[in-house]
C-alpha cells in the first residue's frame, strides 16, 4: 500500500464514518431517553434516500403513503387511549399532532411530486416527509410499552424493523436508486483529489453534531432530554413528561436519519433494505461509545468507517466480518469495566426512587 492509496482510503473512511456518526448519535439519543434500541433507524435512512431519488425522478415517493398509514394508526391508538382515560379534552391536540401535521407534510410532498424541483426544495420536502416517521412509530409501537424491559423493547424494535423493511419493498419496489450529487465541485490537495460531495458530508456531520451539542447545553428541551436520560423517575417528579421527551428524541433522531439518507444517496446505490446494514454498522460505533457517550460514539463511528475502508482494500469479501468482529474486543472490555447492565442500573435507580 502506497501513501497515496492510504490517504485515499482514509478519505473514503472518514466520509463513510461521517454518515455513521449521524446515525450512531441518533441511536444513542433514542436509547438514552427511551431505552429503545431503535433497529429500524437504518430503514428511515433508506426511506430518506429513496424519497429524494423519487422526487428527482418526478415520481410520487412511497413515503407519502407510509406517513399517511402511520398517521391513521397513531391517531386511532391515541384516540382510543384518551377515551379509555376519560381525557377527551386532549383530543384536539392529539388530532393536530398525529393527524393534521403528518397529513399536511404528506400533502405538500404530494403536490410537489412529479414536478421539476430545485435541489434545495427536494431536500426540504424529503426532510419534511421523513421526520414524522419515527415519532409516529414511537407512538404506535413503543409508547404503550414505555415501562417494559430493554429486552422486550428490543424484540418489538426488531419486529418493527421487519415491518418497515416490508413496507419499503411495497412502496419503493426492489430496484436500487442513487440520487444526484449536491455539488460537482472537485478539489486537489496535493496528489489527492477530494470531491465536494465528500466535503459536504463531513461538514454536515460536524455541523449537525455541533447543533445537537448546543441544543443539549443551551436549551430547556435539551436539558429535559438529558434529565430523562439520567433518571426517568426524577425527571417525572420535576414535571418532565417522559412520553413527550421520548417523542422529541424520536423526532430529532428522525431528522438525523433524514439528513444521513440525503447525504449518502449520491455516493451509494440504496435498495429498500440497504438502510439496515448502515444502521447496524453505526450501531457498532454506538457500542464503542457504550451507548452513553456522544463524543465516544462519534469517534467509534469514524473508526468503523476507517476500518471498513481499509478492510475493503485488503479483502472486500471480509470487510463486514472485520467491522462486526470489532465488536468482540469492545464488548469484552466493557464487560470488565461495567458492573452491571444498563437495564439493571435503571431498575436499581427506579427502585431506590
Amino acid at each position: 500500500m502506497t501513501p497515496e492509496i492510504a490517504l485515499l482510503l482514509a478519505q473514503d473512511g472518514i466520509t463513510t464514518g461521517a454518515i455513521y456518526v449521524l446515525v450512531a448519535l441518533g441511536l444513542v439519543l433514542i436509547f438514552l431517553v427511551t431505552r429503545v434500541i431503535f433497529v429500524p433507524f437504518g430503514d428511515v435512512v433508506g426511506y430518506s434516500a429513496l424519497t429524494l431519488a423519487a422526487l428527482q425522478l418526478k415520481q410520487m415517493p412511497g413515503t407519502v403513503w407510509l406517513v399517511l398509514t402511520l398517521a391513521a394508526l397513531a391517531t386511532a391508538i391515541e384516540t382510543v387511549a384518551l377515551i379509555r382515560r376519560g381525557e377527551l379534552r386532549l383530543l384536539p391536540k392529539a388530532l393536530l399532532t398525529y393527524a393534521a401535521l403528518p397529513v399536511l407534510c404528506a400533502g405538500l410532498v404530494w403536490l410537489a411530486a412529479g414536478r421539476e424541483l430545485p435541489m434545495w426544495l427536494a431536500v426540504a420536502l424529503t426532510l419534511l416527509i421523513v421526520m414524522p416517521i419515527s415519532p409516529l412509530i414511537y407512538r404506535i409501537a413503543f409508547q404503550p410499552l414505555a415501562d417494559a424491559s430493554v429486552l422486550v423493547l428490543l424484540i418489538v424494535s426488531v419486529a418493527v424493523h421487519f415491518a418497515a423493511s416490508g413496507m419499503a419493498l411495497i412502496f419503493f419496489g426492489p430496484e436500487g436508486f442513487r440520487t444526484e450529487p449536491m455539488t460537482s465541485a472537485f478539489f486537489n490537495l496535493g496528489s489527492i483529489g477530494i470531491s465536494g460531495q465528500s466535503l459536504l458530508i463531513v461538514a454536515s456531520s460536524a455541523v449537525f453534531s455541533l447543533l445537537l451539542f448546543l441544543m443539549f447545553e443551551r436549551t430547556y428541551t435539551g436539558k429535559a432530554l438529558r434529565a430523562t436520560a439520567v433518571n426517568r423517575v426524577g425527571a417525572r417528579l420535576v414535571g418532565i413528561k417522559p412520553q413527550t421527551t421520548g417523542a422529541i428524541a424520536f423526532l430529532l433522531a428522525s431528522g438525523l436519519a433524514g439528513v444521513s439518507g440525503i447525504l449518502i444517496g449520491p455516493v451509494a446505490t440504496l435498495y429498500y433494505d440497504s438502510g439496515f446494514l448502515i444502521g447496524l454498522k453505526a450501531f457498532v460505533g454506538a457500542i464503542i461509545g457504550g451507548l452513553v457517550s456522544y463524543p465516544a460514539t462519534a469517534i467509534g463511528a469514524l473508526l468503523v468507517g476507517l476500518l471498513e475502508s481499509y478492510a475493503a482494500f485488503w479483502d472486500s469479501a471480509f470487510k463486514e466480518v472485520l467491522v462486526f468482529g470489532a465488536l468482540i474486543p469492545v464488548l469484552i472490555w466493557q464487560s470488565f469495566m461495567s458492573s452491571g447492565s444498563v437495564e439493571e442500573e435503571i431498575e436499581e435507580e427506579e427502585g431506590d426512587a
